[in-house]
């Protein structure tokens, strides 16, 4: 018989699958351990590497450990442990955070209105060496952490991060949880939890809150502070917007990312041009180029998706 719950239990879900991050790990699960709204259960899923679930068992007694039971990757790794869980709410962190103690008891708190399918926490970078001088506010999301432009107090939102995010477990559910096979594999990088928040709420007619003082520190090490990687990253999420796009409905626009490349990052170039007659002209300078160069990269990276789909509907197609 399934224990009574409280219409305000959560399970906390952390994805895992390398020993490389063994002591982020543990940060992690302390942090969860440390919250003032005591989680129902903590579940940390291992992506397909049982040496690594057996130490996770024998180290951290109270906390469930399961295996990937889905193809590898973040996707998967995640709906196995959120199936698993029974209590209304499950919450995400990623294996590389630490959670501020009120974190869940402050994005807990929209869920009091029904319409709330799922909310998100501000991401504070936590560098391994000091943020680069070049880097923009603006393009702080290629490193996973808020970003100049979203919201600086609770209010509704289009999608947030799985690395900071919690969902009614029944609208998670009645979708299927997070699409597997589209996500954050090796190389890979597909916006996996932009496309669950919006099948979401598209199909509970729902909402998404964004909390920004219920907060989670994430690491950001010294190779993801590289202009190369800003790069990368930037291809890739152009790459995988228009191959989400894709799997959308037709008369479902991308109105956050046109927003975002109409308003936020023009001011972002036009502040940093304006300030680069100070003494910190040359770093001004730098961050305009590089807001420049990350919507050249992001453009790139949708053109060859596109030209990818169109060549691979071809193929597929005997009559063209």
């Amino acid at each position: 018989m399934e224990p009574s719950r409280s219409t305000d239990d959560v399970s906390i879900v952390i994805p895992t699958h390398s020993e490389k991050r063994w002591a982020s790990l543990t940060r992690t699960i302390a942090s969860a351990h440390a919250q003032t709204h005591p989680a129902a259960e903590i579940v940390v899923v291992v992506d397909h590497n049982p040496a690594m679930a057996t130490r996770v068992r024998a180290e951290f007694p109270g906390v469930t450990v399961l295996e990937n039971a889905y193809a590898r990757g973040a996707s998967g790794n995640r709906n196995t442990g959120a199936f698993h869980t029974r209590s209304p709410f499950i919450a995400f962190l990623d294996d590389d955070t630490v959670a501020s103690p009120s974190w869940l008891a402050g994005q807990l708190a929209p869920f009091a209105d029904p319409s709330v399918v799922g909310t998100g926490g501000g991401i504070i970078p936590a560098w391994a060496k000091t943020k680069p001088t070049w880097m923009p506010d603006e393009l702080l999301w290629a490193v996973g952490v808020s970003y100049t432009g979203m919201p600086t107090r609770t209010a509704q939102i289009r999608n947030v991060w799985s690395a900071n995010m919690i969902v009614r477990r029944d609208a998670f559910l009645a979708v299927g949880g997070f699409r597997t096979g589209f996500g954050k594999l090796g190389d890979q990088n597909r916006p996996e939890d932009t496309e669950l928040c919006l099948r979401m709420s598209s199909a509970a007619g729902g909402r998404w809150m964004y909390v920004p003082d219920a907060t989670i520190d994430h690491e950001v090490p010294a190779e993801r502070s590289t202009f190369g990687f800003l790069m990368r990253r930037c291809y890739a999420e152009g790459r995988g917007k228009v191959q989400m796009a894709g799997l959308m409905p037709k008369d479902q626009e991308l109105g956050a990312e046109k927003d975002y490349l109409r308003r936020t990052l023009p001011r972002a170039v036009a502040r940093n041009l304006a300030d680069a007659g100070t003494g910190r002209g040359m770093y001004h300078a730098l961050r305009a180029a590089t807001v420049v160069a990350a919507v050249a990269a992001a453009a790139w990276g949708g053109g060859v998706e596109t030209l990818v789909a169109v060549f691979e509907s071809t193929a597929s197609d005997p009559t063209v």
